[in-house]
């Protein structure tokens, strides 16, 4: 909890990503924060792959 990942999840038409913060993992549901603020709930039965990635670049002063 409190990393920032990246997810692939199978839907029908084919895969979906979503990287953000990981805020939950309960009940075999996911839960991903957005940079923009939405979360994201993702099955993970559906869930092809996930890793944590390193923080995004600060934007330059």
């Amino acid at each position: 909890m409190g990393k920032r990942v990246t997810t692939r999840r199978r839907v029908p038409e084919g895969f979906r990503d979503a990287v953000g913060e990981l805020e939950f993992w309960r009940d075999g549901v996911l839960g991903v924060r957005r940079r923009n603020g939405t979360l994201v709930e993702i099955d993970e039965t559906t869930l092809a792959a996930a890793k944590v990635v390193p923080e995004s670049p600060r934007p330059r002063a």
